[in-house]
Formats: C-alpha cells, sequence, structure tokens
C-alpha cells in the first residue's frame, strides 16, 4: 500500500509539559507495565504448568493474559520512553503500526470475552457435556476465529487514516497514535471517516457491551435454580468475568462512542 502523503513524522503532545510531571509519570507508568506484564505472564505459566488447571475457560483465561501481556509490550514502552524526552516524536510507519496493532489486540479481546461468556455458560449449565462441548479442537478453532476476527476489525483502521493529507500542524494531542486525534489533522472535511469510525467502533463496542451484560444478567438470573455451592461457584465466574468486561469496553465506549467531527 503507498502512503500519498509526504508526512514523515508526527508530534505526540503526550500528557503534561512538565518535566517534573513527566518523571512522576515516567516511574508510575514503568511500575504499571511491570505489574501488569508480570502478573499476565504468572497467569500464562500457571495455567500451562498446572495439569488442574487444563479446562478451556482457564486455556481462554491464559490466552487472554498473554494477549494482554503482548499489547502491554508492543505499545507501553514507547510511550514510557517519551516521557523522557522533551520532543516526543514518531514516525509516520510506526504510527500506522501502534494503530493497527492496538486494534488488533482489541478485537482479538472482544471476540475472546464473547467466547468467554458462551464458555462460561456452558461450564454452569451443561457440566456434564461441557468437556464434549468444549473440546480441544473447538476451542482452538475459537481462537484462531478470534485472531482472523481481530485482523479483519484492525485493517480498515489503518486504511481509514493511511491516505488522508495531513498538511497542517502534527502535533498529535495524545501519549499515542489513535484515531480521532489523527483524523483532527487532516486537512480535509473528515465527516464520513468519523461516522465510520464511530459505526465501526462505538457501535460495535456498545453492542457487544449490552450483549455481554444481557448474557450475564440470563445467567445470574438462572442460578436460582442451582444448589448453594453451585450458586456460589457461578457467582465468582461470572462475577470475574464481567469485571473484566466493563474495564475493557467502559474505557472503549468512552472513546470511541462521540459524535462525528469534521475540519
Amino acid at each position: 500500500m503507498e502512503q500519498r502523503n509526504n508526512v514523515t513524522e508526527f508530534v505526540l503532545l503526550g500528557l503534561t509539559e512538565s518535566l517534573q510531571g513527566q518523571k512522576i509519570l515516567f516511574a508510575v507508568f514503568l511500575l504499571i507495565y511491570v505489574v501488569t506484564v508480570a502478573g499476565n505472564l504468572l497467569i500464562v505459566m500457571t495455567v500451562m504448568v498446572s495439569p488442574a488447571l487444563g479446562a478451556p475457560m482457564f486455556i481462554f483465561l491464559g490466552f487472554l493474559s498473554f494477549m494482554d501481556a503482548l499489547y502491554s509490550t508492543t505499545v507501553t514502552p514507547n510511550i514510557i520512553i517519551n516521557l523522557l524526552h522533551e520532543k516526543r516524536t514518531i514516525s509516520f510507519k510506526a504510527c500506522m503500526s501502534q494503530l493497527f496493532i492496538a486494534h488488533l489486540f482489541g478485537g482479538v479481546d472482544i471476540i475472546l470475552l464473547v467466547v468467554m461468556a458462551y464458555d462460561c455458560y456452558v461450564a454452569i449449565f451443561k457440566p456434564l457435556q461441557y468437556l464434549t462441548i468444549m473440546k480441544q479442537r473447538r476451542c482452538a478453532l475459537l481462537l484462531l476465529l478470534a485472531w482472523v476476527g481481530g485482523f479483519v476489525y484492525a485493517v480498515p483502521h489503518v486504511l481509514f487514516v493511511y491516505n488522508l493529507p495531513f498538511c497542517g500542524p502534527k502535533v498529535i494531542d495524545h501519549f499515542l497514535c489513535d484515531l480521532y486525534p489523527l483524523i483532527k489533522l487532516a486537512c480535509v472535511d473528515t465527516y464520513v471517516v468519523s461516522l465510520t469510525v464511530l459505526a465501526n467502533d462505538g457501535v460495535i463496542s456498545v453492542a457487544v457491551f449490552i450483549i455481554l451484560l444481557i448474557s450475564y444478567g440470563v445467567i445470574l438470573h438462572s442460578l436460582r435454580n442451582l444448589s448453594q455451592e453451585g450458586r456460589r461457584k457461578a457467582l465468582s465466574t461470572c462475577g470475574s468475568h464481567i469485571t473484566m468486561v466493563v474495564l475493557f469496553f467502559v474505557p472503549c465506549i468512552f472513546i470511541y462512542v462521540r459524535p462525528p467531527c469534521t475540519l
């Protein structure tokens, strides 16, 4: 794909212009990054080495943790390094790569959270058929579907902005490359592009979030038919899943559900 504008780099505005503030944020972000990667890798290693955690639900959890660790490693280090520099620049190609990676992993996570909701339903209401329904081959196909779906979801995001003409200020009002901050820099009417982003990101995020909440609501409502011990285990599983869904989708909805902007 050939680039049709002569932009070679962007300047990231970052979170603060204060040198003292940047040092504080560097320490905070570095700590969060180390804890995040270490915690997720610990979960992955635990799932891999423990025979008791060989059930599909733990495999999906381990894969989700691996994706989070991978995403943090591909995006966060650049943010941390930029906090040590007064001028924070990123090349055009690196910006497009960052945009693609962020939405690739985001798309994989969306599909994986839907798969985990289905897995939770089967584990609670069809425990005797669970291993038959969620057999290894099906789990592998679901993980492959998550990767393919994430790729299909990410490609349009790069296409949205790759050939936009950037002829004015090249300062991105953000600490990383994202759609809306990049669209604001284009020197053409971006109403249609912004509307497409809203439909592609905002509507999908809201729709999947609502569907997942309804699904878990139905599951929780049906727990009255289970024994007290069964309800306790189901509530523990569903509670952690609902927490992951809320923490993932609420920021996405806050970022992408907004009125289309124009030049």
